[in-house]
């Protein structure tokens, strides 16, 4: 069993690994009832934990749609619109969409909706490789703030925080443990 190292005072474990997974269940069951008729559907998941939960919500598609939708994943370093400010040695990882995109449903999959910046980045990024039919944005935590008109279809978990409160997804696959931790700012 590993342990989780002790999280100062002002953290508070929002989700624990089986309520994320539940919300995955939930968000899969929306992407059938609202999506599954929908021209070619086809998950895309915004890297480093966006990537996850779209692997994640596959799996639990493939006992609810058939055929099965594909899935690709987006770095969107390049299409920031801070990228300029960004280290002088940015990481830029792979892009890996192994399907078209033209005519598809997209289904949008990232782990926090904040801004709207990374949503936006990752939309134009979208546009540059085809014209799908549809873009749909699924989140697992959506925490307000918004710079930029931007709305998930699909929401997990809706959080009513400050805006300088920090909100943090851990994945098993980079983390070691499921879990949202929300951090809530100095006074």
């Amino acid at each position: 069993m590993r342990t989780v190292a002790a999280r100062p005072e002002n953290d508070q474990q929002v989700l624990d690994a089986e309520q994320i997974g539940r919300l995955l269940d939930e968000l899969a069951d929306k992407i059938v009832q609202q999506y599954g008729e929908a021209p070619e559907p086809c998950l895309i998941g915004i890297q480093r934990r966006g990537d996850q939960l779209a692997a994640r919500v596959q799996e639990r598609l493939a006992s609810r749609m058939s055929p099965l939708p594909p899935l690709g994943r987006l770095d969107i370093t390049l299409y920031r619109d801070d990228f300029d400010s960004l280290s002088q040695d940015p990481i830029v990882g792979d892009t890996d969409i192994p399907f078209e995109l033209d005519g598809r449903t997209v289904i949008l999959i990232d782990d926090v909706l904040f801004t709207g910046r990374t949503i936006r980045a990752a939309l134009g990024q979208i546009l540059d490789l085809g014209r799908p039919a549809r873009v749909v944005l699924a989140v697992l935590i959506d925490r307000g703030g918004r710079e930029l008109p931007i709305a998930a279809d699909l929401v997990g978990r809706t959080l009513d925080i400050e805006p300088a409160d920090e909100v943090q997804v851990l994945l098993a696959g980079s983390d070691g443990v499921d879990a949202v931790i929300l951090r809530r700012a100095e006074p």
